[in-house]
């Protein structure tokens, strides 16, 4: 039976070794002051009073409710908690979280054993936490979360640098130059909030100092070791985020118990996740939490290796509720599916016969992609990719033909080309895409290559000009079933705007068709059909009083006298109250990049992220601004980043580059 009664403590002070103290909110069953509880920790840089609180009390009261102590801490530098941010999973970070593991570990109403759960960041760090083996830690549950850093975080991709990484560090900036709140710490929080605003630098200075994969990367990346976890690990994705490739990965590679689960999600919980259909994801970690921290015997590790759903016939819509599609299960998931081949053909035919070789040029305007989407999917709307049939007519593509039967594929695409470019530097970008009969493309998955990294991302080389390479380009991680009647297309660019940034100069390519150039499809033999309960409660996140109306906007303005593409957004969550402590926030996020159709060295981003806090004659505000421009040099690049806060701050002016210098 399980226990209903549990009290919040709104801040416990988690002591460090070095002296700083970190703020953790709890959720405490009464029943461990008698019987102690294992407990779960969740470790981020989002504000646990406001930030993250809806979220936390749809999942924290029901952990608690079956005899697990829930801690949700904000750690250095963010929230409430004391000290100086330095920079995402560093080592101080991870330290950090060691010291907090142990200090609940000896608390009397822990049992001892602890588990680390989070999605996004919370996903990341729960995994490098584990991998430096607490000895209380013995599960995680780790949701949209990455095990190589360079290859499969936001901020580049095959060796290509993604604008996100400029939207990523303006957020980031944005949420730690945020007051703690002086309801929590009193009047210190202004000369505390001035001490962290003089001391914050832009996380970008870091991230474009590191182009390559380097010892920065492989910190963290816990593909470097797969068998230095020990702790059970349950790793969970969704089709329709940028992080869709770690479950996989972790059921194929890693040593310690672990399972994986990929839906059709954005980037959310999935029982409050878009598109439908949910899973009961409470459900789902009470059967991890019980065997691994209480000992349960309720066959969690007899789950499949690997569960997906196969998504079809999916159309890009204003806002996807549902997709059609069925859950499979692989029982144990090694990554190295069945595939089948198909080549490029001379007329733009993708056949499973080579035919003769040919060749085929690529030279794609600077603003091809503008159906993209967002590597960072928040919503079910303009955030994920669109129709894709425009992108396609700019980019080089081949179409099979109609299906005769249905093809279910689960895995990674991957495409292996001989191709030639005109510059030493540039980009491929390939998407997979099933065609329906009245010409809509849906994007399946897409994958991405700097060619200087073609062989290495650790040690990049430039190609010579007109010489043919042979290339493989893998793409993501993809479960769906393309319908009879339907069309496969792959579609190849040298550009993929505004997601993927451009070389410093326009690329021309030539493709070497017929047996040089092949897409091999992971195929689904056998699959096994399961069942996936769907959460009880459709909307389990508590309502907090909205106290002005969110918007939000994507749009493309292309100036015809000037050739020149630009995309903005803006996205204002409007104004929320805390229904129990009364604080009021606020976060509006302006976004825009611009490009000359025939220039890449003109790219430009530009972010201005505004957010309010506010209770009684209380008001905090803060802005960050940041613009990112390029000289169009190999490996030089400019950004410059202006804050507004409360005192005056001198411009950053930074060397590097999307790309490696040569």
């Amino acid at each position: 039976m399980q226990n209903t009664s549990f009290r919040i403590i709104e801040t416990q002070w988690i002591p460090l070794s070095d002296g700083t103290r970190l703020a953790a909110r709890i959720w405490m069953p009464e029943s461990a002051g008698k019987s102690p509880c294992p407990a779960i920790l969740e470790y981020l840089p989002y504000q646990r009073r406001d930030g993250t609180s809806q979220r936390d009390d749809s999942t924290y009261p029901t952990f608690a409710a079956a005899g697990y102590v829930g801690v949700r801490v904000d750690l250095r530098g963010s929230g409430d908690s004391e000290g100086v941010f330095d920079d995402e999973y560093s080592p101080r970070e991870l330290s950090d979280a060691v010291e907090v593991i142990d200090w609940i570990a000896k608390q009397p109403w822990c049992s001892g054993k602890v588990g680390m759960m989070g999605i996004s960041w919370g996903g990341f760090n729960s995994l490098q936490v584990a991998a430096l083996r607490p000895p209380a830690l013995k599960a995680v549950i780790a949701l949209s979360t990455t095990v190589d850093r360079f290859n499969d975080d936001i901020h580049y991709k095959g060796g290509a640098q993604l604008s996100a990484q400029h939207h990523w560090s303006s957020t980031m900036l944005s949420y730690l130059s945020r007051p703690s709140d002086p309801a929590v710490v009193g009047q210190a929080w202004r000369q505390r909030w001035l001490d962290r605003l003089e001391r914050l630098e832009p996380p970008l200075h870091i991230w474009l100092s590191h182009q390559r994969r380097d010892a920065y990367w492989r910190h963290g990346s816990i593909c470097e070791d797969c068998a230095g976890l020990q702790a059970a690990a349950l790793v969970i994705g969704g089709w329709a985020d940028g992080y869709r490739n770690a479950p996989p990965a972790a059921a194929a590679n890693l040593t310690c118990p672990t399972k994986a689960l990929n839906g059709p999600w954005i980037h959310k919980y999935p029982h409050f996740a878009w598109p439908k259909p949910r899973v009961d994801f409470l459900a789902e970690a009470l059967r991890w939490w019980d065997r691994w921290l209480k000992g349960k015997d309720n066959a969690a590790e007899a789950l499949p290796s690997y569960r997906a759903f196969l998504s079809e016939g999916v159309r890009s819509t204003l806002w996807r509720e549902r997709e059609e599609g069925r859950w499979v299960a692989a029982t144990d998931w090694t990554g190295a599916p069945a595939l089948k081949t198909l080549y490029l053909g001379t007329k733009g035919k993708l056949s499973p016969q080579a035919g003769i070789d040919g060749r085929r040029y690529i030279d794609s305007p600077q603003d091809c992609g503008l159906a993209s989407g967002e590597y960072f999917t928040m919503a079910p709307d303009a955030e994920l990719p669109g129709d894709q049939s425009a992108d396609d007519a700019l980019s080089l593509s081949f179409d099979s033909l109609p299906l005769e039967i249905p093809i279910d594929i689960l895995g990674r695409p991957e495409v292996t080309l001989r191709v030639s470019i005109d510059k030493p530097i540039g980009t491929l970008v390939v998407r997979l895409c099933e065609v329906s009969p009245d010409g809509r493309s849906h994007r399946v998955s897409m994958g991405v290559l700097n060619l200087a990294h073609r062989c290495s991302n650790a040690e990049p080389t430039p190609l010579t000009p007109g010489e043919d390479y042979e290339v493989a380009i893998r793409l993501d991680e993809s479960g769906y079933r393309f319908r009879a009647g339907n069309r496969i297309r792959l579609a190849i660019s040298t550009a993929y705007f505004p997601m993927v940034l451009p070389p410093p100069e326009r690329v021309r390519a030539v493709l070497t068709t017929g047996a040089a150039s092949r897409l091999h499809l992971p195929i689904l033999t056998d699959p096994q059909e399961i069942e996936m309960p769907e959460p009880r409660d459709p909307a389990p996140l508590p309502i907090y009083p909205q106290r002005s109306e969110a918007q939000g906007r994507r749009w493309v303005e292309r100036d015809l006298t000037n050739g020149r593409t630009r995309y903005s957004i803006l996205d204002d969550g409007g104004e929320i109250e805390h229904p129990g402590h009364g604080m009021r926030w606020q976060e509006v996020q302006r976004e825009s990049w611009s490009v000359a159709w025939d220039d890449p060295a003109s790219i430009e981003g530009e972010t201005h992220f505004t957010a309010i806090r506010k209770r009684d004659d209380w008001t905090a505000r803060t802005e960050v601004k940041g613009r990112f421009t390029t000289d169009g040099r190999t490996g030089l690049s400019s950004t410059t980043w202006k804050p507004s806060s409360v005192r005056n701050r001198s411009l950053f002016a930074l060397g590097a580059g999307p790309f490696p210098g040569t």
